[in-house]
């Protein structure tokens, strides 16, 4: 219990390690945008690699929320200036689903293919957020109902595509995780207006297709 509760107190510090453009990252996306959003857990500072929440095997090191929890997703100004004035280098996370874009997500190479794809198809796309590892096509918000009828009438769906609507979360840019910097792919147009993003069934046909035709469906990345 000691060794998780100075873990947590090493997350919540950090008001010295100043990234001021996180903060201003993150009231751009929840006051501009109205994009809900959180810290991260950040990494664990005695090992970039490794997460700093107590699960020693986290999946997404540096890259989900902990404390708070997901729930805790806001737009309020106030909340989020405190949030990131305490924690000035904690990654910017988006609560997707709701009123917020959802995501599709796939491993890098496939999605270049199926970015390409979709502009040889002049398909207009929103902003792409990518890792090292991976890539998320932000996209409308959708049910679970209409997600589950587009992959039944596909005849196959590679386990490494994941889907990020209610109840999930991806990581923004600039926030920095234990895969690395994220970054924008394809940028937001400026403004003060929240991106537009497509609609999710387009997105798919072109993410399953990329999968498909580059085997990326095992291991599952």
């Amino acid at each position: 219990m000691r060794e998780i509760l100075g873990r947590r107190r090493r997350l919540l510090s950090g008001r010295n390690d100043g990234r001021p453009e996180m903060l201003g990252a993150a009231l751009t996306f929840a006051t501009a945008w109205q994009w809900p959003v959180l810290p991260g857990v950040a990494t664990d500072p005695q090992g970039r690699a490794r997460c700093g929440c107590p699960d020693p095997d986290c999946a997404v090191p540096g890259a989900h929320p902990f404390d708070p929890g997901l729930l805790a997703a806001t737009t309020d100004e106030r909340m989020v200036r405190w949030w990131w004035t305490n924690r000035p280098t904690a990654p910017v996370v988006l609560a997707t689903g709701g009123g917020a874009p959802c995501a599709v997500s796939l491993p890098a190479p496939a999605a270049a293919r199926a970015l390409t794809a979709l502009d040889q198809a002049g398909m207009r796309l929103g902003p792409v957020v990518a890792s090292p590892d991976r890539w998320a096509i932000l996209v409308a918000p959708y049910s679970m109902e209409r997600l589950g009828e587009l992959l039944y009438a596909k005849d196959f769906v590679p386990g490494s595509l994941r889907f990020h609507g209610d109840g999930g979360y991806i990581a923004l840019p600039p926030s920095e995780t234990g895969q690395g910097r994220v970054r924008w792919e394809r940028a937001p147009l400026p403004g003060s207006a929240a991106p537009w993003v497509p609609d999710v069934e387009a997105v798919v046909d072109a993410a399953v297709e990329a999968l498909t035709r580059t085997g990326v469906s095992a291991p599952e990345l």
